[in-house]
This record gives C-alpha cells, structure tokens and sequence, in this order.
C-alpha cells in the first residue's frame, strides 16, 4: 500500500498481476479484488498492463472515482514511467506521435493506423545507456493513455522494451524474465481538497 485514505488507495502493483479481472474463475486474483478486500468501496481509475508494475490508483466510492477519472481524461495527471528499452537511441530524448487502434484478429495487440486510429503522444528521455549499447534507461511520459501505448511507440522508434511478449523481438524478449516497464511516479490532485500528491514507486529493476 503508498497511500490510503478517505478518498483515494494507491498501490504498487507487481508485474504479473492482472488490474481488473480477467475471463474465467482462473484469471479472478488482481490488483482490483485485493484492493476491495480491504477497502470494499475502491473502485478503479486506470489500468496498468499486466506485465508492468508500479503506482495503481483507485476511487473511494463514486463520486473520488468519477473525479480521478476525469483528471485523468483530461490530462491533469503526470505520469512518469521507467523502462528499459533495446539498443541506444540516436538522441537524448525525444517524442512520439501515432494514432492507435486495437489490432483485432491478434488482440490484445495494438497498432499504428493513420486513418481510424487514436492520437496518443509520449515523450522519453534517456537515462543511461549500457557500456555495450545493448540496452538503454529511459523515463517515459506517456500524454495520452492509450492501451499498450508506451510498448507500441518505443516499439515504432526501433527501440522495444525487453521482456515485451507482444512487441518485442524474440531475443529481446530473452533480455528480461519480465516486461521491464514501471509506473515510478504519478502526480494528481486530491479529489478531496484538491491539493496536488505525489505518488512514487521505486524501480524494481
């Protein structure tokens, strides 16, 4: 648990656990039901992929959810990601802007289309590059909050992030027993007294 309250439960999720449940009595253990075991009226915000980790945001009762929910439609929460991604970008950091749409006949893909997709935007930002320009840290600063979109972009730039099943090359996917993609820190204003929060995570790898 980061923090709990009145209003607002926030946790540090593993890697590996769903968010919400998935299909079948086998997939009903996630982030969402062990939260309501102790707070019977969270309800979820937002959603993190199940191979990613880190800062998990969830409404006491409608009226903090619906609240959370709209700051996060209208882009009032920073959101700030690590990741871990193949090969060494040419700059420093930079931006990526591609329309999204889910991939149907391969769901839960996504992919990149000009036409019917939907804008999503993020920002990235070398953090240290490896000896044998291998691998590089980047933090991430997704605008948008697209399915899968942090996976999708690095993946359009030429730079995947290890451990990725769906975007990755096979020997990259080998570079991590995990998607190495963490939700380090998220910034947002109270629902309660709106003063602003931070919510921090630290890195697991």
């Amino acid at each position: 648990m980061l923090l709990a309250d009145e209003q607002l439960v926030a946790v540090d999720k593993p890697a590996g656990l769903l968010s919400v449940p998935g299909r079948g009595p086998e997939r009903a253990d996630c982030a969402a039901s062990r939260v309501q075991a102790a707070y019977a009226d969270a309800l979820i915000v937002h959603r993190l992929d199940m191979g990613t980790s880190g800062v998990l945001v969830f409404g006491r009762g409608a009226a903090a959810q619906r609240a959370l929910s709209v700051a996060f439609a209208e882009r009032r929460v920073d959101k700030r990601y690590i990741a871990v991604v193949a090969g060494s970008p040419s700059a420093d950091e930079g931006g990526v802007s591609l329309p999204l749409i889910c991939d149907w006949p391969n769901r839960p893909r996504q992919m990149v289309d000009h036409e019917r997709g939907k804008p999503s935007a993020t920002l990235w930002r070398v953090l240290q590059r490896s000896a044998d320009g291998a691998t590089t840290r980047v933090e991430l600063f997704p605008l948008t909050g697209r399915s899968h979109q942090l996976r999708v972009h690095m993946q359009q730039i030429g730079h995947p992030i290890v451990g990725d099943e769906l975007y990755a090359p096979p020997d990259v996917q080998a570079m991590a027993p995990r998607l190495l993609l963490h939700a380090e820190c998220l910034k947002l204003f109270h629902p309660a007294d709106n003063r602003l929060v931070t919510i921090h995570s630290p890195c697991p790898f």
